[in-house]
């Protein structure tokens, strides 16, 4: 188990990484403009836009890294939060952070 913990530790430093830079002020002198060059505004909106879904993904991910770290400490790594079902092997080995079997997932996903 220490190679999880090691490599959940590692994803979680990562994320909180990549939460803080997107977190950053811009560095866009003025803000977005709808003045004359539209186009460039619009293009600075839409990707903060793409800033604010890529932020929502990581915390979703984030939170998943955090309840994988409990769920080692309450040794309850590798069962399922929602029907409490063994989360294969082989699923925990590509996603370490995994908390739902893959039907479970599959059933959240498709919301």
């Amino acid at each position: 188990m220490e190679g999880i913990e090691a490599a959940l530790e590692e994803k979680r430093a990562k994320l909180e990484a990549e939460l803080a830079r997107i977190s950053a002020p811009p560095d866009e002198q003025g803000g977005i403009s709808f003045g004359k060059r539209v186009g460039e505004g619009t293009s600075l909106a839409v990707d903060r836009l793409m800033q604010v879904e890529a932020y929502d993904q990581l915390q979703a991910m984030l939170a998943d890294v955090r309840r994988a770290q409990t769920k080692l400490e309450d040794d309850t790594y590798g069962t399922c939060d929602r029907c409490g079902n063994a989360i294969p092997p082989e699923r925990l080995e590509i996603l370490p952070w995994s908390v739902l079997c893959v039907g479970c997932a599959g059933d959240a996903s498709s919301r």
